[in-house]
């Protein structure tokens, strides 16, 4: 697989991630069946794609970037969707987590 492929695939393993844990929150401890079902297929779907890319990438910086993903996606829904705090050291602080993934990017692209 090739490095660009690896990184889409770990990309969309990530925002697999930010389905599933916003949909736990639908899934009301998991007593709703359909959003649990869901829930627990982009479970799957994340961590089967986030394997695929580990074929290619090393491990710290996938883990690292599929994390982030999730935490920055999940942050921005949970502001969306269920009107959680936006204050600017909040903000600020999604926006670090989006510089580490885009610095491990580019770490990793000289790598290769």
């Amino acid at each position: 697989m090739s490095s660009g492929s690896a990184w889409l695939i770990l990309f969309i393993a990530g925002l697999c991630e930010v389905g599933w844990a916003v949909g736990m929150k639908y899934t009301e401890g998991f007593s709703r069946l359909w959003p649990s079902i869901w829930t627990v297929l982009g479970m799957a779907a994340s961590v089967i794609l986030l394997a695929w890319s580990l074929k290619t990438l090393p491990l710290g910086t996938a883990y690292a970037v599929w994390t982030g993903i999730g935490a920055v996606g999940t942050a921005i829904l949970g502001i969306y969707l269920f009107d959680e705090p936006r204050d600017a050291l909040r903000l600020a602080c999604i926006a670090l987590i989006v510089a580490g993934i885009v610095g491990l990017k580019l770490v990793t692209a000289e790598g290769d």
